[in-house]
């Protein structure tokens, strides 16, 4: 299912973001724990973005992998402002880090649909493994802001 150097980092990368990304929505915010896990999570998310334009340069591009620009802005639109401690930037963070965590997750999905179905129910799988990890992420996203922001 892998068939390339590049793709298997990519793998890895997305497999370790998963995992970080997950553990940094569990835990509590703000502490030394969140902090490091936190830039863990950036970093694989910036070596899955990146992979995934190298997977384009050669060649292996697909409309899935048009999705890392997205990616790439949620993670520059929860790390920009936090670095740069503007106003504001604790609800940039939340909305953006939050988001990028469920877009990686729906793609996984889509990922998951690429590599194991085809055929005529491929895109009606994708389309609602993904509408419904986003709509459960919105539930949740939406659910700690009012507990955080009121």
């Amino acid at each position: 299912m892998i068939h390339s150097t590049i793709g298997l980092i990519h793998t890895v990368f997305a497999v370790l973001a998963m995992i970080f990304g997950g553990i940094v929505l569990l835990k509590i915010k703000g502490d030394k724990t969140h902090k490091v896990l936190g830039y863990i999570y950036v970093v694989c998310m910036l070596g899955l973005n990146g992979t995934a334009f190298a997977i384009y340069n050669f060649g292996g591009f697909s409309l899935f992998h048009g999705f890392a620009l997205v990616s790439l802005a949620a993670l520059m639109g929860g790390m920009i402002p936090i670095l740069k401690k503007s106003k504001g930037w604790f609800k940039a963070h939340f909305f953006s880090m939050n988001w990028s965590v469920v877009g990686l997750y729906c793609a996984f999905w889509a990922e998951t649909g690429t590599r194991l179905l085809q055929g005529q129910h491929f895109w009606w799988v994708v389309a609602l493994a993904s509408f419904g990890t986003a709509m459960v992420g919105m539930v949740l996203i939406n659910r700690k802001a009012k507990k955080i922001f009121g």
